[in-house]
């Protein structure tokens, strides 16, 4: 497995996967804005109650008639459907079912694209994330802006696996070091832009329809994106890979002679026939690596999610302007990616992501025993254990891929980012136990547990990307 045969073919990232690269970045932004909006659709809104008796009390409660501070956010789901005092937590309901969603599209998609291929899998999600975040702006009931948030959630769980994946297989095992911070450049500009969009339109609905309409041409990317031609061999559609992969070499200026005997080669290989390995979550446990390798990277990104999104909670709560705070917050990951490059470009897969675990858990351990009057000192360290939980989570994407196989790659990553949003889902209860210290050990233990989970896991830097579960049983005798 030394030699990337689809790499000869087609180079290691030319000019067509550049171009394939920029369709996704720019289709994905929807889901890249939803990831990041609940601030600005759901948020924690001051009133003064008018009722009789309240006395012009701010936040009172119970209230039937409030009057919203508009300073900040003109028009909000909060204010819309007066979501305060006993309906507070159908806010908290709405910003669950996001990631609820997220979880079912996981499997969804992930199943749809190995059993159905990675064009339609990536097109559908693209275009439903567009359809379900627009007809959300119209929503008329709060129960149906409640649904669409898991309509959404479900695109926007596809979107992010099924594109990533598609990414990885199109390029050659040289260049996977830097798939995953192009990967990331879509949602860094989203999450820096968003606060600008919202500044300018402070009505929610005005700002869903403005992240999601412009889109409606991913509808046309079943035509502009391949087929990963990965997928078509392990499917044994060998034409059509020929035929993928000859263009794709043609748009690269790369010669096109031998790919039918590269093809022919790789495909004999695989030892398999169209039909007899498919896209199953059931064979992510018949084997005894692959039910290992399942079993640890699913609680792996259970760590991961509950940290990042737990230090995204304690931040959140800092004082300040609401839209220079989230600018600031997206501005603190960006170094993250330049580091993802240089670590994954010269160190080991495990040593890198060991790294991000132990820095986010070291810096949260620091910043509880940091003084409450030092604030400046406890967000430096609170902002370099979000960047550790970042940059973990982003090479785990990648780790994820390079130890899975073809057939069961995109199956695979959807079972573990269910117990992703698991952790995510759990995150804001941890944030409101009551107990600063508790909370913030819990976020550095689980940080530093899924750090030691690596030693029993294999090194994938300059592995060829398996395409059969024989092949992964077979060659990851190491650990």
């Amino acid at each position: 497995m030394s030699a990337d045969s689809i790499e000869i073919i087609i180079g290691r990232f030319g000019k067509y996967q550049t171009w394939i690269w920029f369709l996704i970045a720019v289709g994905r932004a929807p889901t890249d804005y939803q990831l990041t909006n609940v601030v600005f659709l759901v948020p924690s809104v001051d009133y003064v109650c008018m009722d009789e008796g309240a006395y012009n009390s701010t936040n009172h409660c119970p209230c039937d008639n409030p009057v919203y501070d508009q300073s900040s956010i003109v028009n909000s789901v909060t204010s819309t459907w007066n979501l305060i005092c006993e309906k507070s937590h159908l806010g908290s309901l709405a910003q669950s079912m996001l990631q609820i969603g997220i979880l079912g599209g996981s499997l969804f998609y992930g199943h749809i694209s190995d059993r159905y291929g990675r064009r339609i899998a990536c097109t559908l999600a693209l275009f439903s994330e567009v359809l379900f975040v627009a007809l959300s702006a119209a929503a008329s009931k709060l129960w149906i802006f409640i649904v669409l948030r898991f309509f959404i959630g479900t695109a926007v769980g596809g979107t992010m696996l099924c594109c990533f994946v598609i990414l990885v297989e199109l390029s050659g095992k040289s260049f996977r070091p830097f798939i995953t911070s192009l990967s990331e450049v879509s949602y860094l500009i989203s999450y820096f832009t968003l606060p600008i969009i919202a500044y300018f339109l402070r009505d929610w609905r005005q700002l869903q329809m403005a992240t999601s309409l412009p889109w409606i041409f991913v509808v046309f990317y079943y035509y502009l994106i391949p087929e990963s031609p990965r997928w078509l061999i392990t499917r044994g559609k060998m034409e059509e890979a020929i035929e993928t992969l000859t263009r794709i070499a043609r748009r690269n200026g790369r010669p096109t002679d031998n790919i039918r005997d590269i093809v022919e080669k790789i495909h004999e290989e695989t030892a398999i026939c169209s039909g007899q390995e498919y896209g199953s979550y059931l064979n992510l446990f018949k084997t005894p690596k692959m039910r290992l390798y399942t079993l640890l990277l699913a609680f792996v990104w259970l760590c991961c999610a509950h940290t990042f999104f737990g230090i995204n909670q304690y931040i959140g709560r800092l004082q300040g302007n609401l839209y220079l705070n989230v600018m600031l917050s997206a501005a603190s990951l960006a170094p993250g990616l330049f580091l993802i490059v240089v670590a994954c470009v010269y160190l080991k897969r495990r040593v890198t992501i060991v790294t991000s675990f132990v820095l986010a858990g070291v810096s949260l351990l620091i910043l509880m025993f940091t003084p409450t009057r030092m604030k400046s000192l406890q967000l430096a360290f609170a902002i370099i254990g979000q960047i550790g939980a970042y940059t973990a989570f982003c090479q785990i994407f990648l780790y994820c891929t390079e130890i899975f196989p073809t057939v069961i790659r995109n199956s695979a990553m959807g079972f573990a980012s269910v117990f992703a949003r698991f952790g995510g889902l759990i995150a804001p209860f941890v944030v409101n136990i009551g107990v600063e210290w508790i909370s913030i050990m819990i976020f550095s233990s689980l940080a530093l547990i899924a750090a030691s989970l690596f030693y029993f896991l294999p090194e994938t830097k300059d592995v060829v990307l398996p395409n059969t579960i024989g092949q992964t049983e077979k060659s990851r005798s190491e650990t």
